[in-house]
């Protein structure tokens, strides 16, 4: 190659586009004026100010809902963007910045980085976190989000240090504030220390995920390039990590004696010593990790072999044509039924031969308990068709749910032109409210996706459905459901159905709701219907 400085190319390009298709993603919206942040600067701060929060959760491997995240915004809003926004605003932000820039509402993200050793450009995976379905108390389901490994790369790349270097680099910075008693530099740096280990711990366990599917597609330059990694992390750091250890320690230990024996620390000292206890924390976390990336590092080797030799046991398979080598030479043969076990045998995993124990000759033998419900047993019989009708009856069933309380609310909105819930609550009756309320959790989902809704065009809905096969699904759908109810209405056509919050915050209460065999009653937020039709 004639110049080898382009060597590895897409690696730098994967650098690049952590940060490109972040920009891209954000400069684009135009989602940012709604919440007063018209600045790019400041949107730019507040998406990495979340990524760093959301590292803190995982870290700590802390929960971190769009609840939390709302929450997040909102103190730092509160205390320095000074932006003139709420809690329910800051939470849409924070579902904002989640779900449409750093997932890309969805979609795949890929930055082209071009291969100069290959000639043609390589799409390169970008993703800054992943989510997980957590269960909160009661068993109540919630989505948390993590970063992935190109969100700690995003986040650590700022640092401007080479990967290979990154540990060893704040390891001597460490060890310098420390020389020097700057504690307080020296809690964050051993802070950076042990995200790189987490960081390194991860690379481990995804690795260990992607052989566990399918080792084929785990490539042996990726095996080779997080082994090299994980001794290059292993190698003399746990020794260094435990004398710091010892050393802060015996710092402690003379300041707490000098604050009981001698006198009461000045406020500097004071301040140094709980610098102390936290890098002693730290340490002490760091050395865990150390030891997890050291299991982790033979656990992967072990792994790794196990799953290619069985892979390579799987060639050594002779397979046999029924027809051809069974069936028809016992039909030329009869004699050959009395020799065909070894055929078979070795379709069936027999046990290894027993050996016989003396040892187990002179012990006390114990007779086993007798099982009582011998006489008791019950022959089940699964029968899948009647099942699988069950499940499909029971489906229906629920859809059929969900369309009556949309059609007992949808009818009542289409009769008035412009509606609110309290309205309609004060005036059904105690059928119609069960037919709206057939349970708390139906209602709840109907209520959460027509405000996450906001503006239906149904014309659009209409053409899209024209223009577009989709595959049916069985679970609630609300826009084929208020399709097909406009439909329905005798009215003039419906083109839009615009869905919000009340201003005056009122709070429309439904009493008397049975529900598993119990009286519930359900507060929830006003909710402004307005129905445009075509003149």
């Amino acid at each position: 190659m004639q110049y080898d400085f382009l060597k590895h190319f897409p690696k730098r390009m994967k650098s690049v586009g952590l940060y490109a298709m972040l920009i891209q993603n954000s400069i684009q919206k135009t989602t940012w004026k709604q919440y007063g942040f018209l600045k790019s600067d400041e949107q730019i701060n507040l998406i990495f100010a979340v990524l760093l929060y959301i590292m803190e959760q995982s870290l700590r491997e802390d929960i971190c809902t769009i609840d939390d995240i709302g929450a997040y915004i909102d103190t730092v809003n509160t205390q320095y963007f000074h932006k003139h926004l709420g809690y329910d605003e800051c939470k849409e932000l924070g579902d904002f910045i989640i779900n449409h820039i750093l997932c890309n509402e969805g979609k795949v993200m890929y930055f082209e980085g071009f291969d100069f050793e290959e000639q043609k450009s390589i799409p390169i995976h970008i993703s800054y976190v992943a989510n997980k379905t957590v269960f909160l108390e009661q068993d109540f389901r919630r989505t948390s989000y993590y970063l992935t490994d190109d969100g700690y790369n995003l986040l650590l790349s700022t640092l401007e240090i080479e990967n290979n270097m990154k540990l060893t680099i704040h390891e001597m910075i460490f060890h310098m504030h420390l020389e020097r008693q700057s504690y307080d530099k020296a809690v964050d740096e051993i802070k950076n220390i042990f995200h790189i280990l987490h960081v390194q711990l991860q690379k481990i366990q995804e690795a260990m995920g992607k052989i566990r599917r399918n080792a084929l597609s785990y490539s042996v330059r990726d095996y080779e390039t997080i082994l090299l990694e994980n001794l290059d992390t292993i190698q003399n750091t746990k020794q260094k990590f435990q004398d710091y250890r010892q050393m802060v320690k015996s710092r402690v230990k003379e300041l707490e004696e000098k604050n009981i024996n001698v006198r009461q620390l000045l406020d500097t000292e004071r301040e140094k010593l709980e610098y102390l206890r936290e890098i002693e924390r730290y340490l002490s976390r760091t050395i865990d990790e150390h030891q997890k990336i050291l299991n982790g590092h033979f656990d992967l080797k072990a792994l790794y072999t196990k799953e290619l030799e069985q892979l390579s046991q799987m060639s050594l398979i002779q397979r046999f044509l029924l027809r051809t080598k069974l069936y028809d030479e016992v039909l030329k043969d009869a004699d050959t039924l009395s020799r065909l076990h070894y055929f078979l045998r070795p379709l069936f995993n027999q046990d290894v031969s027993k050996v016989y124990n003396p040892n187990k000759a002179f012990q006390l033998q114990r007779l086993p308990r007798k099982r009582q419900e011998q006489d008791s047993l019950e022959e089940l019989d699964f029968d899948e068709e009647s099942w699988l009708l069950e499940k499909e009856r029971a489906r229906k069933e629920k859809l059929k749910k969900y369309e009556k309380s949309l059609s007992c609310l949808l009818c009542y909105v289409f009769n008035k032109g412009e509606a609110t819930l309290a309205e309609f609550a004060q005036n059904i009756n105690e059928k119609e409210k069960e037919q709206l309320i057939p349970s708390v959790d139906i209602f709840k989902e109907i209520m959460v996706e027509l405000l996450r809704s906001r503006t239906i065009d149904l014309a659009a809905l209409q053409k899209e459905r024209r223009d577009y096969i989709k595959d049916g699904s069985e679970d609630f759908q609300l826009y084929e459901m208020l399709l097909s109810l406009a439909e329905a209405d005798k009215g003039k056509p419906i083109q839009r159905i615009e869905i919000s919050r009340t201003e005056d915050k009122n709070v429309v209460t439904f009493a008397n709701i049975q529900e598993e065999g119990q009286l519930r009653t359900i507060r929830c937020s006003d909710v402004h219907f307005h129905v445009y039709r075509k003149e």
